[in-house]
């Protein structure tokens, strides 16, 4: 199950899981970029040439912005083939503008079509998963969230919450050979028509754009670019589970949420002061020696481990 996957990356994650003999189901509600509209027509597009290439597959086009419309996408794989073995979560669209004046109108269907949809979708492809004992679930986040993109906030927040839904469907989904990731792409799409340079006027964002080195990025900011990295993390080969990964241009590379070793306050029950945390913020912000905890219960843990090297603790 491939969602968006009419046209962009979503339709090049198909076309290729295709050629590679699974059998696809292609969501798409045929909407613009900025999530406007409907047709059926993009989705049918790719499903017909799969089936062109001697591939098998059915369309959707179902909204997975709703709980009757992710059911219904996952209903039609089941239906059709009997299981759902891979879910790729990638639809979605743009609606800019300055954190200040985005509109309820902005924000809401971003956080539907990105956040919502990922539990209306992947609830339903889980509980089927689990049923059969395997299952590869792939979120698709953003750097503009990991990272950080001036006028994106409503998108940034939708794509930053795949990175706790994932952690922890990967953590569940562990009893029942279930493993979830999310992924970064980078590629241009029509959602760059959505984009406007207004968020050029943040001198800091600015600075960073301009200064930026694309010599690799000619031929190589497209969707093939990122299919492999998406194929292999829903693939049986891959193991890794509970990760966020990259791809640009070509360099794939996982991303990490690491909590340094930091500063441990004096041992005994009293809260350390404001003074406190200011006088030590230097050792606070400090990466040195790291930890990736991979529960909140492993940085208990990570915090007694510091403490002894800090002489806090024996």
């Amino acid at each position: 199950m491939v969602t968006g996957a009419g046209n962009g990356l979503g339709r090049d994650y198909a076309l290729e899981l295709a050629r590679r003999g699974a059998k696809v189901v292609v969501n798409d509600l045929g909407g613009s970029g900025s999530g406007e509209g409907a047709s059926a027509s993009a989705a049918q597009a790719v499903v017909e040439e799969i089936r062109a290439a001697g591939g098998e597959a059915v369309a959707n086009t179902n909204s997975v912005a709703t709980r009757e419309g992710g059911a219904a996408v996952i209903q039609t794989a089941l239906d059709t083939w009997g299981k759902i073995d891979i879910l790729i979560s990638n639809a979605g669209f743009l609606r800019n503008n300055r954190f200040e004046d985005l509109t309820d109108e902005q924000i809401d269907p971003i956080i539907n079509v990105h956040l919502k949809a990922a539990f209306y979708v992947g609830q339903p492809a889980y509980r089927a998963m689990r049923a059969a004992g395997y299952g590869r679930i792939l979120f698709t986040g953003s750097a503009s969230a990991m990272f950080g993109h001036a006028w994106q906030a409503n998108y940034a927040a939708g794509k930053g919450a795949m990175l706790g839904l994932s952690n922890v469907v990967a953590l569940e989904g562990s009893a029942y050979g279930i493993q979830s990731n999310v992924m970064l792409p980078t590629a241009s799409s029509r959602l760059e028509a959505e984009m406007t340079p207004g968020f050029m006027e943040i001198p800091q964002f600015a600075k960073s754009f301009e200064k930026a080195d694309f010599s690799i990025a000619e031929g190589r900011v497209v969707p093939e670019f990122n299919t492999p990295l998406a194929l292999y993390l829903v693939s049986e080969a891959c193991t890794a589970t509970h990760g966020v990964y990259s791809s640009n241009c070509g360099r794939y590379a996982r991303v990490r949420i690491c909590a340094a070793e930091g500063w441990v306050s004096p041992a005994g029950d009293v809260p350390p002061t404001l003074e406190d945390i200011a006088s030590h913020f230097g050792q606070i912000e400090e990466l040195g020696d790291y930890s990736e905890p991979m529960t909140p219960y492993d940085e208990f843990t990570s915090a007694v481990k510091a403490a002894r090297k800090q002489g806090v603790l024996a």
